[in-house]
């Protein structure tokens, strides 16, 4: 095999076991979410009460799923839903940036000796798993381990079939940099952001600087200037997907490039100490030379650089958090500034908040976000149901005729979101999901059908208010008295219905909601007989009978979505 041949394969080993470690990793996080998602949305929402409490609760669900990103998204989630303060969240999320530095030393680990024979067995126990049901997702966390743990072994090892500490090529190219100099630390540094925009991974970029430092071959200080990069990559990278999203979202994105700027910008003012500082912790002596002491006394010291890189990118996020934790408060008026609210009419509020599709999810994350949407779409659609309401007392022509046409919207607007969300949760549930997730996207598709079956009786109850209006007849007062209750009623199920949506399944009862519909019903079919009886004695024509008719059935018939919908929602 000629020496091309043999680079072109080495080059292909690198990339393959770089997939290898990120598909790992996503497989392992994504199990584990499976595993813990409501309790871990439960420590979110309950753990952060003070800055402190959010840091070490957003440390420990990053560690946990090593996934910053979900981390932040639940996090998120929870500032548009009014479950943490924006000041709540930037403390969880700067916990996550130091729950994630333990990615780096599980890397190092790896790199620290051959793991690759370990991950065989894992991969047999994982198989045995996946076949027993029960134990799918367990399967699922030891393929992502093992897989994770493959790719690193094969990392290490092509690192080490490269010689690149006797490629004078590539170590020609390295030593033309000034190691001394300040425009050197900026150029890798860039170099490192522009790197983990490009791969969309800043564990893969670690990866790689860690094999150019074991190696030899890159210097620590510029390897240290690339992980800083790292960290301001990911966070552009986030921000660029943000801007397709609510401000809140584009607003935590900031926070989050803003708090690894500022440690960046004041890392390079102390840049040399630090760094050795950081080298003195590991061990590792920056003054050694391969001239000075040898080839062998020389690897064995490179060998350690690893635990460097990951011993500065846990230092540098604890020194930075440990600064900016006490001014979070000026952090928010900051991303507040910067981040303004954007000024819209109500019925551009009416799009989608939660399901942004530009926000990067986990399945188990993405479902808890539709949920939330769909209970936002509920207290749409009961809002819909009061400008019908406001239809029958409207007696100005010009303000009946703008309140219809905005009700005509909204029945616009309600197919639109049905479809949005039904859309959103198809591609969710292409993803590899348990059981439970694969249950819950049925009765939320459930759920939306029911719901936009409301918004239809909205509008059909504001079309025939509209068809008495143009008839130029009008209800008798004993009518509207008995229409009014009957409206009352079907407000109160729909309240109901919003209070189950936006409650914990286990803390909310079907049988209030039974309660109102068995009192529409009586009043549906009470309310028939008095108007069959009322039009037989000539108190109303039959047309003027017939439209309060249809009234009194729609509402009936909207009662019955609302059950519906109670129903799908407690899995009945």
């Amino acid at each position: 095999m000629n020496t091309t041949q043999s680079y072109f394969l080495l080059f292909f080993r690198l990339l393959g076991s770089l997939a290898l470690l990120m598909y790992g990793m996503k497989t392992m996080s994504d199990a584990l979410q499976k595993m813990a998602g409501p309790q871990l949305r439960h420590v979110l929402g309950a753990m952060t009460t003070n800055r402190f409490t959010g840091m070490l609760t957003g440390m420990g669900v990053t560690a946990a799923v090593q996934s910053s990103t979900a981390t932040t998204v639940m996090t998120v989630s929870f500032v548009s839903a009014g479950l943490l303060t924006l000041a709540q969240a930037i403390s969880v999320i700067m916990g996550a940036n130091i729950g994630t530095t333990l990615t780096a030393w599980i890397m190092s680990a790896g790199f620290s000796f051959n793991i690759t024979d370990f991950v065989y067995p894992a991969f047999f126990l994982a198989i045995i798993l996946i076949y027993r049901k029960k134990n799918r997702v367990v399967g699922d966390f030891l393929f992502g381990i093992a897989f994770m743990f493959l790719g690193l072994g094969t990392l290490r090892q092509t690192g080490i079939d490269m010689n690149l500490g006797e490629n004078q090529s590539v170590l020609a190219f390295f030593s033309s940099f000034d190691p001394q100099s300040f425009l050197t630390t900026i150029l890798f540094l860039l170099i490192g952001g522009v790197l983990t925009m490009c791969v969309q991974s800043s564990a893969a970029v670690m990866a790689i600087t860690m094999i150019l430092c074991s190696s030899g071959v890159l210097p620590i200080y510029q390897g240290i200037a690339l992980v800083m990069g790292e960290n301001i990559g990911t966070t552009v990278t986030s921000n660029i997907v943000a801007l397709s999203a609510g401000t809140q979202a584009r607003r935590a994105a900031f926070a989050h490039m803003f708090f690894n700027l500022f440690g960046v910008f004041w890392i390079l003012i102390v840049f040399r100490p630090f760094v050795d500082f950081v080298c003195g912790l590991v061990g590792y002596d920056v003054t050694m030379t391969k001239e000075g002491v040898g080839e062998t006394v020389f690897l064995a010291n490179a060998a350690k650089l690893s635990f460097v890189l990951a011993a500065f990118h846990t230092c540098f996020n604890l020194a930075n958090t440990g600064i900016l934790i006490w001014f979070i408060p000026q952090i928010e008026k900051l991303v507040c500034k910067v981040i303004k609210s954007k000024k819209t009419d109500e019925e551009e509020e009416t799009r989608l908040m939660y399901i942004q599709s530009g926000i990067i999810k986990t399945p188990e994350i993405a479902v808890y976000q539709a949920q939330k949407e769909i209970a936002l779409f509920g207290t749409r659609i009961q809002r819909m149901f009061g400008m019908v309401r406001d239809l029958l007392e409207e007696r100005d022509t010009d303000k009946f005729s703008k309140l219809y046409s905005r009700i005509e919207k909204y029945e616009g607007i309600s197919d639109n979101m049905e479809i949005e969300i039904a859309k959103y949760l198809e591609q969710v549930g292409e993803a590899h999901l348990s059981d439970d997730t694969k249950q819950k996207i049925r009765q939320m598709m459930r759920e939306i059908s029911e719901i936009e079956s409301i918004g239809d009786s909205c509008y059909n109850l504001a079309r025939t208010i509209n068809r008495r209006k143009q008839s130029n007849k009008d209800f008798t007062e004993k009518q509207y008295k008995e229409l009014h209750a009957m409206i009352q009623l079907t407000d109160d199920a729909l309240t109901q219905m919003n209070r189950v949506m936006t409650g914990r399944r286990e803390e909310t009862s079907i049988n209030d909601t039974f309660r109102i519909e068995d009192e529409i019903n009586n009043t549906r079919t009470r309310l028939k007989e008095e108007n069959i009886q009322a039009i037989n004695d000539h108190e109303y024509d039959y047309s003027v009978g017939t439209m309060y008719s249809d009234l009194v059935s729609e509402c009936e018939k909207l009662g019955d979505y609302v059950v519906n919908v109670v129903q799908a929602r407690l899995g009945q």
